[in-house]
């Protein structure tokens, strides 16, 4: 089928999802089982947002989830709404390219999340709320979100190994705003969680701030390149640590 077809099957779904609604609301439709009306047009709709985003056409798939979390919420089916958020969040992210409404609609989900007490659900969409704002440079929100979901995972067993990662992002995003502040944050990150003093992200933090208290970019480079050679640095992390870089006077502006 073709995007036309697939277009055309969508705008179909998308009328019959409509008319349960209308059904539903009507006097009748209320007696015998609108409740159920209801929630077959959520699942038309989203049929239909598959077939529009198959189509590629964002606007249309992004109505079409919009409605069907309006139905959720007003029925109190959060968790399934905050799923059609984060897909909506992703075609923001991936296919429109509207970072600041990727944010908004991660963040929404992960509202909904915490309110069902689906709190791993809910970290994981602010982990992306804290990804994309410490790139806007938002930095004071990627390191409230960061710490959040650190201290959140430091006390399960299955996953305070990731609170490290979480408290050496936060600490990056201190690093670019002010250096002191940076020295406070770690001293409090090490005192939260030992585990934390023993990794080799607080290491190279060390090292970090020792080579920009001297305002030198060699050390800093290096220091960098030995962690590199055992972690691989993601894109993410080389981003923050050139803006660090960047702050050391008469500096290149790369790691090389």
């Amino acid at each position: 089928m073709d995007n036309t077809g697939k277009e055309k099957e969508a705008m179909q779904l998308m009328a019959e999802a409509d008319k349960k609604v209308k059904a539903s609301g009507s006097f009748l439709g209320g007696m015998f089982g609108g409740n159920h009306k209801v929630e077959d047009a959520c699942e038309i709709y989203a049929r239909a947002a598959n077939m529009f985003k198959m189509a590629k056409n964002w606007s249309e798939a992004i109505n079409c989830l919009n409605q069907a979390i309006d139905i959720y919420t007003d029925m109190g089916r959060f968790t399934i709404a905050a799923k059609h958020h984060i897909t909506i969040a992703e075609i923001y992210e991936s296919e429109l390219v509207d970072i600041d409404k990727a944010i908004a609609h991660y963040e929404q989900a992960a509202d909904y999340y915490k309110g069902e007490e689906s709190n791993s659900s809910a970290n994981k969409c602010l982990l992306k709320v804290g990804y994309y704002s410490a790139q806007l440079e938002q930095y004071q929100k990627a390191i409230e979100i960061y710490e959040q979901v650190a201290m959140s995972t430091m006390d399960n067993p299955l996953l305070k190994y990731n609170a490290k990662e979480y408290f050496f992002k936060a600490s990056l995003c201190h690093f670019i705003v002010d250096e002191l502040n940076a020295k406070l944050a770690i001293e409090k990150y090490e005192e939260m969680f030992p585990a934390f003093s023993d990794s080799r992200e607080l290491k190279l933090l060390k090292k970090l701030l020792e080579a920009h208290e001297e305002q030198n970019s060699e050390a800093f480079t290096e220091a960098v390149k030995e962690f590199d050679s055992v972690s691989r640095l993601d894109q993410w992390l080389t981003t923050m640590l050139l803006r660090i870089k960047k702050t050391i006077q008469g500096d290149a502006g790369d790691l090389k």
